[in-house]
């Protein structure tokens, strides 16, 4: 390819990087004075046109560009990006995988130092990350997980690179995983963000300090997250600690009903990880609470660089970060009991906690609407389960079991409901799954995501948990609605939250500890609506007297927990 053109191509992907559409259409202007009849100049401007949300133009574009030129891989690209924006993932996902496949062939056979080589290498970094967002939303994350893993190999910037794999760990807990496998990936992470951490040596060594505490999240926020955060923020002992909160993510209404506590807030949008770090330790925090792992907008590259003495990971998070200078991971009993094998997969301690690591605190965050008193069944003559979970969380297994539940109890149904179900190729690639595998699609009923989901319990007899990644706030909405989750006790941590959660709910009946139970549970509950209905009559007011609810309670656990790790900490 002639060198002035490649040199274009190269500053258009620049500009797109840099979020400067105008940049790409004066490159796009450039390459069309060249050689309009090489399409690359109409190609950079479709895909200019697709960033700004022109996406008229860019159909207009790309229907002209793959008329002339039908294999144009840039044209192709913008063309599955336009069928991403609108959903389409049967167009989507096909054109995706044949653009990968071509450009990483003809990558292969150039010479890594020809121009044209880092060209397809940018080409090839889009498409993946764009394959990843729909295998994702097609419920397929072990695809996302793979196309994650080899984006991060293309990455040249090591800060892109470790965000690359940090969203791939975060994807693999969708599926099975061995614990040794899982904490060996995460291991790998620590090498891509290579900073070099604060040391504290010097740092006074007092054990009963009034502790400094900082709390590092982007989920300060309309986020799952955010269910869990307000007694970390209202409830602690002012007497004996100061709270810090490090928000990185984008403020909202929930932003502000969170904020309004005694604690001191740090706004650290737009900040590098090593300028958020500083200041950070600036603060002289004493324990740095990381409250989202490896998931979007990760404070993991904070952490790295060791801000404070004391660091721990927990609530947002279900696995190892694989970080040295992340001392703790915060369990319970229930998630991690005193000696199981799955503690091994942590390159961290465990901060263990005598009942639940989280506090369901949903008024904190929004208005709840009443539970329904009634149970479905008794008004409809049949048994309705639901899962309002995502549905990648849904594995072939799971569904399998699920079907045998419906086969078990006579004229019962099934609601699935979530992202997926909201767009006619989702739903399709829902049909096509459970007609694999035999289920009666005249018994399921497939809803959209909808801001009313809460209420749309009222419709729901009992809940079914997935696995190995259960549910946490999902399965805390739905005991909150009144409805009974069915959950199965895995082996990992993050495969037992269903099960922390409804031991410490009080409803550790509902709990199973293998698949057969799994199933019997469901179906002999399927089959007795009057306890179905004590169920749905009962379970909030049973909740909020519970240890799940019960913040001042957690909160005294959970400062009893901070106060033992500096205590380890100033005897070191």
């Amino acid at each position: 390819m002639n060198h002035d053109v490649l040199n274009w191509l190269n500053l258009a992907d620049k500009f797109a990087a840099d979020g400067d559409p105008k940049g790409m259409r004066a490159c796009a202007q450039e390459l069309w004075n060249m050689n309009a009849e090489s399409m690359d100049g109409a190609a950079v401007m479709a895909e200019a046109a697709l960033y700004s949300g022109d996406h008229e133009e860019a159909e207009s574009l790309v229907g002209e560009i793959l008329r002339k030129k039908p294999n144009h891989l840039r044209g192709r690209l913008v063309k599955a990006g336009l069928a991403a924006v609108s959903f389409r993932l049967d167009e989507e996902l096909p054109l995706l995988e044949e653009i990968i496949a071509e450009a990483d062939r003809k990558r292969q056979a150039l010479d890594p130092g020809d121009a044209y080589y880092h060209t397809l290498t940018r080409l090839l970094r889009k498409a993946r990350g764009w394959m990843a967002d729909a295998c994702y939303l097609a419920a397929r994350p072990e695809d996302a997980a793979h196309q994650l893993k080899e984006l991060s190999a293309l990455c040249d910037e090591p800060q892109e690179a470790a965000g690359a794999y940090s969203k791939f760990l975060f994807m693999r807990n969708y599926r099975e995983q061995s614990i040794r496998e899982s904490r060996r990936e995460a291991e790998r992470y620590e090498a891509l963000l290579g900073e070099t951490p604060y040391s504290h040596d010097q740092r006074p060594r007092l054990p009963e300090k009034k502790l400094r505490i900082g709390y590092l999240s982007p989920d300060f926020r309309q986020h799952a997250v955010a269910y869990f955060l307000a007694p970390l923020l209202r409830q602690f002992d002012g007497s004996r600690f100061m709270v810090f909160c490090y928000s990185t993510g984008k403020p909202d209404a929930v932003t502000k009903r969170l904020r309004s506590g005694m604690v001191t807030w740090r706004d650290l949008r737009g900040r590098s990880p090593r300028t958020a770090a500083r200041l950070i330790a600036e603060d002289k925090i004493d324990i740095l609470v990381d409250l989202s792992g490896h998931t979007q907008e990760s404070g993991l590259p904070v952490l790295a660089y060791k801000p404070a003495p004391v660091q721990l990971c927990g609530i947002g998070y279900m696995n190892t970060t694989g970080l040295k200078a992340v001392d703790y991971f915060l369990s319970d009993s229930v998630c991690l009991p005193v000696g199981d094998p799955a503690e091994s997969g942590f390159t961290e301690r465990i901060l263990r906690l005598p009942h639940t690591h989280f506090c369901y605190a949903p008024t904190a965050v929004r208005e709840m609407p009443p539970a329904g008193a009634e149970a479905p069944c008794l008004r409809n003559g049949y048994t309705t389960f639901g899962s309002f979970n995502h549905f990648a969380k849904v594995t072939d297994e799971t569904l399998l079991l699920w079907r045998g539940i419906l086969d078990q109890v006579p004229d019962s149904r099934l609601v699935i409901k979530g992202k997926v179900c909201s767009i006619p190729s989702g739903q399709e690639i829902v049909r096509k799954r459970l007609s694999r595998l035999s289920f009666d699609l005249s018994r399921v009923e497939f809803r959209p995501y909808s801001p009313d989901y809460l209420e749309q319990y009222r419709d729901i007899d009992i809940a079914l948990d997935t696995m190995p990644y259960n549910g946490g706030l999902t399965t805390c909405e739905a005991l909150y609605m009144g409805v009974p989750v069915i959950s199965l006790r895995g082996r990992s941590h993050g495969a037992r939250f269903g099960a922390s959660i409804l031991t410490n709910a009080g409803v550790r009946e509902l709990v199973a500890e293998n698949d057969i139970n799994y199933v019997r549970r469901a179906v002999q509950l399927g089959n007795a609506p009057e306890l179905i209905g004590a169920y749905h009559s009962g379970l909030r007011a049973n909740l909020l007297r519970s240890p799940l609810m019960d913040a001042e309670g957690y909160m005294r656990e959970l400062e009893a927990g901070y106060r033992r790790i500096w205590q380890n900490f100033c005897t070191i």
